[in-house]
């Protein structure tokens, strides 16, 4: 039930070669030097649709296309159509000064099963440095093309593809004065949006688990708001447990067993954590202070929140074994939101100074601040496995000023290549959270 729900895969299987193409980046500094890559046509044999093998490749260049980090060579410039299992001329290719080819082939076996075939070649070694076949059922065919891009883009840069994803996010329709708010999800190029909530409850803040099994998310019931979690197996909903009071901001442990959340208490506003298994509720913080947001580091031994105890609101590093915290921002403005990166090296935050809402990356200790966006107003950063690409949201107002358009945006850690995830007409986009890789 939980593969199907997820486009699942039904099995993977791959062989590599050595060698590499060689991509030089500065990932902070954003000094990159685009790959040029060429992806042919797919080859069919037997009773394969030309739509779907057309399909392939354009899923295949859009999420390659999209990180910035390639040159998608047009198809009408190639010297050659190089047959499936056959070599490239490697002179011709050299001659239009592309780096590496990609070849594919798709069948469909007696089993009603999808295959595809691909060969990766580094043209300038002249030597294939990636060979993959990926099987799934009719319905799984747009994955297959994520997981075919995934590989790829591992094989050519050395990080942690992202395309084999979803997001989760509040989806708000109506007009401004009377917005309805559901939760929904799809894949991270926006394809295949579906609705996980009713439009007669109100939800905030949904994220993953780390298993991809389970979302947490704040909902309003009977005027109370309560943690809540939805099955994705299933589509069975739970509270999460009695805690008395308003609880909010929700997010699991890497580990998937604890739940760090706030909840308000005699006019304060503390973080908790709740272990699932033991059922037992830990007070972290305390004082006369709002503390929230908290994110996990991940190997789970820390946890970053926004805190209003010095005075302003700031991000915090709390270590969860000893309770020993320290403020990590001291520039101008405010702070809020904390997201720890997958790879340990960053926190992401929302800022907020002189009428400006940003988004920026920091070193763990504060240090390093980079600032990728500004606006009016955005908020919830969110990132993608691997740690280079961030998902956020954006809110403008109309030239008139009687409305709010809110986009779901994502950019790279460089705050270079930004760009939208389409969204169907007249929908919202705000709060989104980025999924690990689908299993």
């Amino acid at each position: 039930m939980f593969k199907k729900l997820l486009f699942g895969l039904v099995f993977v299987f791959g062989f590599v070669f050595s060698g590499h193409a060689e991509l030089k980046v500065d990932i902070v500094a954003g000094n990159v030097s685009p790959i040029s890559v060429a992806v042919q046509n797919v080859e069919t044999v037997g009773k394969v649709a030309k739509s779907d093998a057309e399909m392939i490749r354009s899923v295949v260049v859009n999420d390659l296309k999209s990180t910035g980090l390639f040159r998608m060579v047009d198809k009408k410039a190639y010297p050659e159509f190089v047959k499936f299992n056959d070599m490239p001329d490697f002179n011709l290719w050299h001659a239009i000064k592309t780096q590496v080819l990609v070849q594919s082939k798709m069948s469909r076996q007696s089993n009603g099963m999808y295959k595809l075939e691909f060969y990766v070649w580094d043209l300038n070694g002249k030597e294939q440095i990636e060979a993959q076949s990926l099987a799934a059922s009719k319905k799984s065919i747009r994955r297959m093309a994520h997981l075919m891009a995934d590989a790829i883009y591992e094989r050519l840069t050395g990080e942690v593809g992202y395309f084999d994803t979803q997001i989760v996010f509040i989806a708000e329709t109506g007009d401004v004065a009377n917005r309805v708010k559901r939760m929904a999800i799809m894949d991270q190029d926006g394809f295949g949006m579906r609705y996980l909530s009713d439009k007669n409850t109100f939800v905030m803040s949904p994220r993953f688990s780390p298993n991809m099994r389970t979302i947490i998310f704040l909902s309003y019931r009977d005027d109370k708001p309560m943690i809540w979690t939805l099955d994705l197996d299933t589509g069975a909903q739970k509270r999460l447990g009695e805690f008395g009071g308003m609880n909010f901001a929700p997010r699991f442990s890497p580990d998937g067993v604890r739940v760090a959340m706030s909840l308000v208490q005699g006019g304060d506003t503390h973080l908790f954590e709740y272990n699932t298994e033991t059922k037992e509720l830990r007070q972290l913080t305390f004082g006369h202070s709002l503390n929230t947001s908290p994110s996990y580091s991940p190997d789970g031994t820390q946890i970053a929140f926004n805190s209003d105890k010095t005075g302003s609101q700031q991000i915090h590093v709390m270590n969860l074994k000893t309770g020993d915290e320290e403020r990590i921002t001291f520039g101008a403005g405010r702070y809020a939101t904390p997201a720890w990166s997958p790879d340990g090296q960053f926190i992401a935050f929302t800022k907020i100074a002189d009428d400006t809402f940003y988004i920026g990356i920091m070193g763990t200790d504060g240090k390093r601040e980079k600032i990728l966006a500004g606006g009016w107003y955005m908020e919830a950063p969110s990132w993608a496995p691997g740690s280079r690409r961030l998902v956020y949201y954006e809110t403008e107002k109309s030239d008139d000023g009687q409305d709010r358009m809110s986009h779901l945006r994502s950019v790279d850690i460089t705050g270079q290549n930004v760009y939208d995830i389409e969204l169907p007409d007249g929908v919202n986009g705000v709060e989104p959270t980025w999924s690990p890789k689908l299993q």
